[in-house]
């Protein structure tokens, strides 16, 4: 009897690793939990097209938008973990909305495998023109002189500029009104119009403004300076050390996904972050190509849930 599970239990491993070697075997399903168009369709389609040469097999990116990016993420938590379906795992499905929402309809942590973190896209703090403030340390002095008289603007409850500004409350003691659009763009108008003072974001909706002279730069949430802001301190430059923001992306897969195919996927997706192609397709957004091994990524996700975990929480952010 022992020697028939034993010979069973080896059967199974040479049936995975064979699965494994010849791993892809046809195209590969890669969900994107947003709409067409942003920084996560940008950065997915920039890997997969270069990931791809490796692999042998095309990626078929899907664009599956719903409840905050649950729908897609629903989705592939009950794919088959064949390494056939990808998602595209992002800062607010992995980090923000298990804290945001009351239920989810599967676990983050135990229905996802971490592949590789693919990118950063950064977070920068921005003020109406007409605001006196030519920097963070400043901004932050005219608001507590005047408590709760200003107003920030964000793309929506629990967007990612709404929680990183209520970050930058929390750990600096700031009292500002929140004032929720329904997308950038209506934020966007009254921020430019002077009808709110500050706001956080990527930089693609901004630098036009800001080359206009209508918003100015007070800080940046990435740990380094960003290249096209090279005079704009970070926020931890600024008084508040180990202060990070941006919109991260990485690669996960269904949880029972074989190891092999995960390091197989892994190396191509580093591999594909330090290409050229790659690099000049993220440009615009100012994005910085990463690539990591499946624990450095693992280890990423863990410390962000722990740092949105306790913004969710003393804020008292709740989806809408």
């Amino acid at each position: 009897m022992y020697h028939r599970i034993a010979a069973l239990v080896l059967a199974s491993c040479f049936a995975v690793a064979a699965h494994a070697q010849s791993y892809p075997s046809k195209p590969i399903r890669l969900v994107v939990p947003f709409a067409p168009g942003g920084s996560s369709s940008i950065i997915a389609r920039a890997f997969s097209a270069e990931m791809s040469k490796g692999l042998g097999q095309q990626f078929v990116v899907e664009n599956k938008p719903g409840g905050a990016g649950n729908v897609a993420m629903e989705d592939v938590a009950h794919a088959a973990p064949d390494g056939y379906t990808l998602i595209i795992g992002h800062i607010g499905t992995l980090a923000v909305n298990p804290f945001m929402f009351a239920t989810l309809p599967f676990d983050t942590n135990r229905d996802f495998r971490a592949v590789s973190l693919l990118a950063k896209v950064p977070t920068i703090f921005v003020v109406h023109e007409s605001v006196p403030a030519r920097d963070l340390h400043e901004f932050i002095a005219l608001a507590k002189k005047e408590p709760g008289k200003l107003n920030y603007g964000s793309a929506g409850n629990g967007s990612a500029g709404h929680l990183a500004i209520e970050y930058l409350k929390l750990v600096s003691g700031m009292d500002i009104q929140h004032v929720p659009y329904k997308g950038t763009g209506p934020n966007l108008i009254d921020l430019v119009a002077g009808r709110t003072q500050f706001s956080a974001a990527g930089t693609p909706p901004f630098l036009p403004h800001v080359k206009a002279g209508k918003l100015r730069v007070v800080a940046v949430g990435t740990i380094k300076r960003l290249p096209i802001l090279p005079e704009v301190k970070t926020v931890a430059e600024q008084g508040y050390p180990g202060f990070e923001t941006s919109q991260w992306y990485g690669l996960n897969a269904p949880a029972k996904t074989p190891d092999a195919i995960v390091n197989r996927l892994a190396a191509e997706a580093a591999k594909a972050a330090k290409s050229a192609a790659v690099e000049k397709q993220l440009e615009p957004d100012a994005a910085e190509p990463v690539g990591s091994t499946p624990k450095q990524y693992a280890d990423y996700i863990a410390a962000e849930q722990a740092r949105w975990k306790e913004v969710v929480q003393k804020a008292h952010i709740k989806a809408d």
